[in-house]
């Protein structure tokens, strides 16, 4: 075959970027290198072991093939494997396998037409002389359609563009040069090499075969070393070079003579060479992401340059000299540099430059008069305190994020339509911006306003105006007619809304006055005929009551009402009638008991959410054709009424937090068809009665586009043990990485524990192994996360409670501790001085948006392997010990904390007793606030007591109880299920928690114990050879050698034969038992894990005509009921009365709850709880002295034990116990 032959019949193959692969016969080498916790971790991708493994494969599947004419009898039907990948048709040689030979026709200029003779069969034909055909027959009708028209696709694709992108070559494939004809070539993100050893013939330096190419990518290969075979291509026009490690261009790039884009960003140069000026074609050169200190001089010979691209570079002065000899430029982009001042000696104007860009730089004052003819400038997250610009042709002025308090523009701006100075220092309007005649767009956002004049408004072209998060106390009071359409004043302290700004204001169709105070809304009319054309309504979180709802009536055009957390009571039916075109209503958090049943004439209504309220009636949502989504919970519903067929276009329904709500079977069926169905389930109870250390509620909701892009995760018995797990995952736009995270994060987090129990070690591990099993979809997809660990050290019983909270990308925790909020993650952008460090060191390019290579601007985030090293998954860790001051922690994706600060989310929820109706209220709040990503909220609410805290480290000072949960509390603690799990319950009370072991013989010998008032008084001699001079808290107490600590303890004992502790049998006190009248005190001997020496305890029980009353403790719950031994004190070890101290806690004390607040019906705190009858052991009079005989008897046994047990006490201290 001749040559010319050869470039027909493989025209097309070079386009087939898997074949490519295939062919390569170098190893992919991709790997990502990462550190934690004191190893690397590689983890290398290899190219495809068989075709089935691409993902450039596009269809695939077994079907009937013939080659070659249909109607010669030679070619038979037989059954291949057949792939459509890139633009080739791939068909197998072997019978019902993928192995052996592959035919690849490639189908760029070919044919895809129907066969009429056969049913759902198709042609694919090559072009040229010497094409081929293959005959496919399909299953079925679909799949027969869907590569016809994949096919066609490729088959009308132009053969002069080839894309090699992202194929892993590290030389270039032969059969890439059967076509001379090429004019675009891609090949970035590969690991191509200058001189490849195994083929040289194949080496960059080939390039120059092709003599019309006129673009050119290398980008993102680390060559090196510039390519010198490019600049023997006359044809050249665009060529892009950036990311490859280049410390220099070599001269002979002057003899591009028709080159006129060259893209060197991210690279290593400091100079350019001055034969660049050779190049007069040239007009565009992108220089960022180097390591220029000045702008180099060349450019000023390159005539033809009208934009000056320095961003993220080296500059911390701005040379206004060098600029003013470059007439030629006209845009200025010195973005990401690190500019502290301008220089602009003995510059009078610079009038040619008309746009300048000083973003994310280090100046503190911008005196940008200079640039008189400017038209847009850009100078936002700086330092700047003062402003000063020319307004001669000022179009559009961004500085937001700064700390300006003075901000000049001479003279007016006449010609500016937009400008940006939110989240600055400003306490008053400029009084030019309402001389500027044509603004439309004004953001004065998060600023210090306390006012804003009247003209602002008389202003005919202002369209939207953005004044939220100031300090308005009012709004001008007399408005006249004004244009404005958009008008947000949310977060201000308005006491009301000016009396005619409804009336005034014909062409509002938004505003935000949520978090305000107001009690009244103004009305739309004064008649019933009425101009409104207001669609969206927001007014959460205000103090509005029924009064103000007849007023909305005069808004009929209205889509969107939001009147969450006012103080509603009720929704008159005739009002709702009147809203026929309203789409989606949020009035929770209000005191409402119903909704009107005329919500079935708002037609187009797809959204209610009306959760924490009283509604005890479900309304008529279910007869709306066009509803998606009814949020019911937090309610008071006791049954739902459905009908036969649901809505079709009903995707949730949140039904939990009502629990007096009883579904039947046939409706619960009925439900469960909808694709997100919540309802609360079944609890098996604590049987306990157990104060829980925490309780949870969590939330989702899906965005503007209705795709839910975040999950939630929540382990409250994590790893069967006392621990916890909390997460949240943010997949910004794509729905499969949170999922993945949801679904394998926990398990991942779980092997690590058994590795490592370092809080920082394990969590940068799991997210690390996570990263690599993210797989494909972590390579252009990723996902922010953050993880909450609550952990209960085993080996120390005495030990504390520890929040460990790891996070990446823009999901954060904060934790209220003592009514403040402590941020626990931290938010990695390119606003964090050693991320953007790090990133320029990577040469990675950050687009205007801020983003990474404009994918993402999280700079440690999950997923996205393609933008590694600059983007990695190490997170950020931070421990801490949970004290009785920590109230609740709350975990929230990207769109929460967008929208709400970390203060006032904490001040929000802190005085929300339920954890579900907490996290409703966040996502609720971001709503009304302008949210419109997907939200995702995890509150978690804490109840750690003062004997599961250990305070040595702040001088044995336990600090105050937190202010949402009383201070500790008793209550009656009832036996715990054998099988129970070591998880607190869903009640918020407190109580320690005592292990006992109760069996038939030991009965009559338990004795309960209760919680003295006082702190046990120990005289300790401070210079103890044991701890000297250091205060202990309750937890680890400073035990002495031989020392004994006394505590009083009261069981509950009913005595009618003795008041001096002596029984009926017993002609001496009993030691260790002291008497005050009814009420028995036990001396106890209980030190912590810590101490040396330890005692044996002997309680015997006191009979009484009644009948032997005993308290029964309740079992730790992550004990088993069986005893074993440990070395550390008295803890897991039998005592001589047959109790055995709890593992999970170490205590100086032996308490006895009696007062614990447990949850209504609604989920909120009811009164303290009586103590059950059932907790009690009555032995009858009549058995007696059976009891008695029993309990001499195992007086013996206890003593036996007690001399095995002195034994063990002197043995080694330290002994390997089963957890």
């Amino acid at each position: 075959m001749k040559f010319s032959d050869q470039s027909r019949v493989f025209q097309g193959l070079h386009l087939c970027t898997l074949w490519l692969s295939l062919c390569t016969t170098s190893a992919l080498a991709f790997g990502l290198n990462r550190w934690a916790g004191g190893r690397v971790v590689t983890v290398y991708c290899r190219k495809p072991h068989s075709i089935g493994s691409s993902e450039r494969i596009q269809l695939s599947g077994m079907y009937n093939v013939r080659k070659g004419k249909i109607h010669l009898p030679v070619n038979r039907w037989t059954r291949r494997q057949a792939i459509l990948c890139g633009t080739c048709l791939i068909v197998s040689s072997v019978k019902e396998s993928q192995t052996g030979k592959m035919h690849v026709l490639p189908l760029i200029g070919g044919k895809v037409e129907e066969v009429k003779k056969h049913q759902h069969c198709l042609a694919f034909s090559s072009s040229g002389p010497q094409s081929q055909t293959y005959y496919i027959c399909f299953d079925n009708f679909t799949e027969y359609l869907r590569w016809l028209r994949q096919a066609s696709k490729v088959a009308s694709q132009r053969i002069s563009s080839v894309d090699l992108s992202c194929c892993s070559l590290e030389y270039l494939p032969a059969n890439l040069f059967y076509s001379q004809d090429l004019t675009h070539l891609n090949l970035k993100q590969n690991f191509l090499k200058l001189n490849p050893t195994p083929s040289a013939s194949r080496a960059l330096s080939e390039l120059q075969r092709f003599t019309k190419l006129k673009s050119l990518n290398l980008s993102n290969n680390n060559l090196g070393e510039f390519p010198l075979a490019v600049c023997s291509i006359p044809t050249l026009t665009e060529l892009n070079v950036s990311c490859n490690a280049l410390k220099s261009v070599p001269a002979v790039v002057g003899e591009m003579h028709n080159l006129q884009t060259f893209l060197l960003d991210g690279n290593f140069l400091q100079s350019l060479p001055d034969e660049l000026e050779h190049m007069h074609q040239l007009s565009y050169v992108s220089l960022s992401f180097n390591e220029f200190t000045d702008i180099p001089g060349v450019l000023e010979k390159l005539t033809a340059m009208d934009k000056l691209c320095m961003s993220g570079n080296c500059m911390d002065t701005l040379n206004l000299q060098v600029l003013k000899r470059m007439p030629h430029i006209k845009h200025v982009d010195l973005r990401l540099n690190s500019i502290r001042k301008l220089e602009a000696d003995e510059i009078d104007f610079l009038h040619h430059v008309t746009q300048l860009d000083l973003r994310d730089n280090k100046l503190g004052e911008l005196d940008a008069t200079v640039f008189n003819n400017v038209e847009v400038l850009h100078c936002e997250r700086n330092q700047l305190v003062t402003l000063k610009i020319s307004g001669y042709f000022l179009k559009a002025l961004y500085a937001s994020s700064n700390e300006l308090v003075h901000l000049d523009v001479y003279p007016v701006p006449n010609y500016l339509t937009y400008m940006d100075i939110s989240r600055n220092h400003l306490e008053n309007l400029p009084e030019w911006v309402c001389d500027s005649k044509k603004l439309e767009v004004l953001d004065v956002g998060h600023n210090r306003i306390s006012e804003l004049p009247a003209r602002l408004f008389y202003n005919s072209s202002l369209r939207k105006l953005l004044a939220g998060h100031n300090l308005l106390g009012r709004l001008p009071d007399r408005l006249e007619r004004t244009q404005v359409e958009v008008l947000d004043v949310q977060h201000n302290q308005l006491l009301e809304l000016p009396s005619n700004l409804l009336l005034k204001a014909d062409s509002l169709r938004f505003l935000n006055a949520s978090a305000n105070k107001l009690e009244m809304l103004p009305p739309a009319t004064l008649s019933e005929e009425t101009h409104s054309i207001l669609q969206e309504l927001y007014l959460t979180n205000n103090n509005l009551t029924d009064k103000c709802v007849p007023l909305l009536t005069g808004h009929p055009h209205l889509k969107i009402l939001h009147m969450a957390y006012n103080r509603l009571q009720s929704f008159p039916a005739s009002k709702m009638a009147k809203l026929e075109e309203l789409e989606e209503i949020d009035i929770s958090g209000n005191k409402l008991k119903a909704i009107p049943t005329t919500i079935m004439n708002c037609r187009r209504m797809h959204t209610v959410i009306a959760h924490s309220n009283c509604i005890e009636v479900f309304p008529e949502v279910m007869q709306l054709s066009e509803i998606k989504c009814v949020d019911l919970s937090c309610n008071e519903l006791s049954e739902i009424t459905l009908p036969e067929n649901l809505p079709p276009k009903l995707q949730e329904l949140d039904l939990t937090g009502n629990p007096r709500l009883a579904l039947d079977h046939k409706t619960l069926e009925l439900l469960n068809n909808i694709r997100c169905f919540k309802i609360d389930q079944p609890s098996a109870g604590d049987a306990s009665g157990a104060p829980a250390v925490w309780s949870h509620g969590y939330t989702e909701a899906s965005g503007v586009k209705n795709k839910l892009c975040v999950a939630a995760l929540s382990a409250n018995n994590f790893c069967d043990n006392r621990e916890a797990l909390y997460g949240v995952f943010d997949g910004d736009r794509n729905v499969e990485v949170p999922y993945l995270l949801q679904c394998t994060m926990s398990d991942i987090l779980a092997e690590e524990l058994q590795k490592t129990k370092n809080e920082e070690e394990y969590m940068i591990n799991t997210f690390i192994v996570m990263q690599r099993k993210l797989g494909t979809a972590g390579q252009k997809l990723g996902g922010s996360a953050v993880l909450c660990h609550i952990k209960h050290d085993p080996m120390d019983p005495g030990g504390c409670f520890t929040l460990t909270s790891a996070n990446v990308g823009k999901c954060q925790t904060v934790l209220c501790r003592n009514g403040k909020p402590l941020p626990l993650s931290r938010c990695y952008v390119m606003s964090c001085e050693e991320e953007l460090k790090r990133i320029k060191q990577h040469k990675a390019i950050i687009t205007e948006d801020g983003k990474v290579n404009g994918v993402t601007d999280s700079t440690r985030i999950l997923g996205y392997t393609f933008l590694h090293p600059s983007v990695v998954p190490r997170p950020h860790v931070q421990s801490i010990t949970l004290t009785p001051q920590d109230e609740f922690f709350i975990l929230g994706s990207k769109g929460l904390w967008d929208s709400l600060s970390m203060d006032e989310a904490v001040e929000a929820v802190r005085n929300v007793p339920d954890a579900l109706a907490a996290a409703k209220k966040l996502c609720t709040l971001a709503q009304s606030y302008g949210c419109n990503d997907s939200i995702s909220a995890v509150v978690v609410q804490l109840n750690v007591t003062e004997d599961s805290f250990c305070c040595c480290e702040l001088n044995g000072v336990p600090p105050p109880s937190p202010g949402i949960f009383p201070q500790s509390v008793n209550v009656v603690i009832k036996d715990r299920p054998a099988d129970a799990l070591g998880m607190p319950s869903s009640s918020s009370g407190m109580a320690s928690e005592i292990s006992s072991e109760i069996s038939t013989s030991e009965m009559s010998s338990e004795v309960g114990s209760t919680a003295s008032d006082e702190p046990p008084q120990v005289a300790m001699n401070e210079s103890s050879p044991a701890y000297p001079g250091e205060q202990r808290c309750m937890l680890h107490p400073v035990c002495l050698s031989n020392s004994f600590q006394r505590q009083l303890s009261s069981a509950t004992f009913s005595s009618a034969f003795s008041d001096n502790g002596l029984d009926s049998d017993d002609e001496e006190p009993i030691e260790g038992v002291f008497t005050n009248g009814s009420r028995v005190e036990v001396e106890v001997d209980i030190h912590c894990s810590r101490a040396k020496e330890k005692q044996l305890l002997q309680v015997p029980v006191e009979a009484s005509d009644e009948g032997i009353v005993i308290s029964a403790n309740e079992d730790e719950p992550s004990l088993p009921k069986k005893a074993e031994y440990s070395a550390t004190g008295t803890i897991g070890r039998r005592r001589g009365n047959g109790s055995v101290a709890p593992q999970e806690r170490s205590h100086n004390l032996i308490e006895v709850a009696t007062d614990a607040p447990l949850r209504k019906t609604g989920g909120y705190f009811a009164a303290p709880a009586q103590p059950d009858p059932d907790d009690q052991f009555i032995i009858p009079p009549e058995l007696e002295e059976e009891v008695k005989e029993i309990m001499k008897q195992h007086q013996e046994q206890q003593q036996q034990q007690q001399q095995r047990q002195y034994q063990m006490d002197h043995l080694a201290d330290y002994y390997d116990t089963p957890l």
